[in-house]
């Protein structure tokens, strides 16, 4: 049996992330590289913490990943996804597509009574 990397993909996973991944520009070279393997290879580098260049070679050229990675952060588009999957996420536990409401945990911190400096 072979060992399935912690970053990989299933075919759900992929078949709900494929959509969220903007196309290719118009007017451009078609698009040759496998987009599956782009992500699979930013997650292996988030999650191990390796520069881009330290890729392993399986992934496609670190360039390629690091370029992906930024443009697509500069663009939103990794807000956008964690704002559907959790829209998602949120619809099929029963609640509402968007929070209701929101919490802000807060600490007690020590000042002084009237509110000036301590002499």
């Amino acid at each position: 049996m072979v060992q399935r990397s912690p970053t990989a993909l299933t075919d759900m996973e992929w078949t709900i992330l494929a959509p969220l991944i903007p196309l290719a520009k118009p007017g451009g070279r078609p698009r040759t590289t496998d987009m599956r393997e782009v992500v699979k290879a930013i997650l292996s580098s988030l999650r191990s913490g390796c520069q881009w260049r330290m890729l392993s070679t399986d992934f496609p050229p670190h360039q390629t990943v690091s370029h992906a990675f930024r443009t697509w952060r500069w663009a939103g588009v990794w807000e956008r996804r964690h704002a559907t999957l959790r829209g998602d996420w949120r619809e099929a536990s029963g609640r509402t597509r968007e929070p209701s409401a929101g919490s802000i945990e807060s600490q007690t911190v020590k000042t002084t009574e009237k509110g000036g400096p301590e002499r």
